[in-house]
Order: C-alpha cells, then structure tokens, then sequence
C-alpha cells in the first residue's frame, strides 16, 4: 500500500511539472505575425479619452487606403447614429510607425508603415453626453477583413440635429459584405488599441481567437485525475488497512485469577520453594 502512495505522488508530481513547463513555454514563445494590413494606426480623437468640444469629423487613419465603398458609423449614448457620411483625408505622417508582416517565401517578414491614410466620418450632431463609438468595416489589399471599434468619452455642450435630420440605418454594401464574407477579420480589440497608443498592429495572429490556448484542459485533465489517484491511495490504508485484534495462542483458556504461566517454566505449586523442595509445615 505504502508504494502504491509512493506512486500516485509520483504521478502527481511528474504531472504538474509538465503542466508548469507547458505554461512557460506557451508563455516564452512569441505569437506567430499576422498578414493582415490596412489596420487601424491611430485615431483622432483616441479611443478611450474624453472629448469636451463637438468635433464636426472623426478621423480614422489607416496603413492602407480604405476601399470606396467602406462602412462607417458613429453610434451616441441612446444607441442611436449621428454619422453623416465619410470620405478620404490628407495621409499624414504617423508619430510612431506600425508594424504588419508580409508572408515572403513561407516566412513573415515585418514592414514598417509611417503614414496613416484617413477616412473622415462627419458627425452631424451631439446629443447628449456619454460614451460614442465609432465603427469601420473595410477590405485590405490582401483580401482580409479590416474591422473594430474606437470608443470615446464626450463631455462637451449638447448641438442640435440639423433641420430634416434622420438617423441612418443603412448597413454595409452587399458588394462589401461579399468581400468580407469568409475572410478572417482583424480583432476589433487588439485595432482599437492600437488606434489609442498608435502601437503596432497586426502584432498578433489574427487566426487565434482570445480563449483558452488548447493544451490547458488535457493539462487540467492530467492534474485532476492524478490528484483523485492520489486521494484514492490516501484513503485506501485507512479503510483497509486496519489490522484486527490478535489472536491468542493454542490452548486452553486460562482460569479467572489463575496467573499466567510462562512458556518453559514449570509452575510452583503451593508451598513450595523456590528450588523446588517442599516446605514443612509447622508443627
């Protein structure tokens, strides 16, 4: 019983130091690149700041030219939109460059982009104070999907809607949708961030969604079933192991105040010495 514990802690060990190494591998490794360009570079205004005055525009900028027919929209607090329309601005130069990554003979090989291409999405009117978001779905040279979110903060004064003003409902060109369709999309998380620090983009394989990486449930898997081996080792000395009361020797049972006799030693009988001659009794 005591080796089969012995084993059980062994597998125990031997699994959650694979376990550990598997964990730090999986973090020591870096991610494999992406193809995917055309992504967000930067914004204005940043995503996650706050704005205290109306802005008339919004401007997008990207590593690539969005397509002509590229859906835009800027959605306020009560969920309804207030975009009026998008079109092309100036390129300018990026502050900080951002990094995509070609596929070159098998391999990724970064390139660096240092101008940002602008899609300018009129706001017409600012509501109410609260938080708005700024949605784009666009098409990049290699086919994939461009998408995401830049939120932000507005604090300014409410403007009125101009005359005749009704929200659009328009969604994207079915040309566009068509496009998109069966393209893996760029992760609107990892685009807005970089349209807040204006970080690389495309850092980060787009093919990987954000869940549990696959070797963690065999893993977890391996460590419980080691632990209910264990736990099992535990508890079987316990529940079988107790030895039952001895048993006595052969032969008769010994009289109530009878003194036990000891084995190869005759036993004295009354009045007698110890060297075994009889004592007299008194006269």
């Amino acid at each position: 019983m005591r080796s089969r514990l012995v084993t059980a802690r062994h597998v125990l060990s031997r699994a959650v130091a694979a376990l550990a190494v598997a964990v730090v591998v999986a973090l020591l490794l870096p991610a494999a690149p992406a193809s995917a360009h055309g992504q967000l570079a930067t914004s204005t205004p940043l995503t996650g700041t706050v704005v205290r005055e109306p802005l008339t525009r919004l401007g997008l900028y990207f590593t690539e030219k969005p397509v002509p027919n590229a859906h835009f929209t800027v959605t306020g607090p009560n969920g309804s939109r207030v975009d009026s329309g998008w079109s092309y601005g100036e390129p300018k130069r990026l502050d900080k460059p951002v990094q995509e990554y070609f596929m070159v003979n098998g391999v990724f090989e970064p390139r660096l982009y240092h101008t940002g291409f602008p899609a300018m999405v009129s706001v017409a009117h600012w509501p109410a104070k609260g938080r708005y978001t700024a949605s784009y779905l666009s098409v990049a040279s290699d086919g994939e999907a461009v998408r995401g979110t830049v939120t932000f903060d507005y604090q300014g004064p409410g403007t009125a809607a101009p005359a005749g003003w009704t929200p659009p409902t328009n969604g994207p060109e079915p040309a566009l949708l068509a496009l998109v369709e069966g393209t893996p999309s760029a992760s609107p998380g990892a685009s807005a961030d970089a349209g807040a620090t204006g970080a690389p983009a495309g850092a980060t394989d787009t093919g990987q969604g954000g869940g549990l990486p696959p070797w963690l449930l065999p893993g977890l898997i391996v460590v419980v079933v080691s632990a209910v081996v264990l736990v099992t080792a535990r508890r079987r000395p316990a529940a079988h192991g107790t030895a039952g009361p001895t048993r006595r020797g052969a032969g008769p049972p010994r009289r109530s105040g009878t003194p036990a006799r000891t084995s190869g030693t005759p036993a004295r009988r009354p009045g007698s010495r110890a060297d075994g001659s009889a004592r007299r009794g008194r006269r």
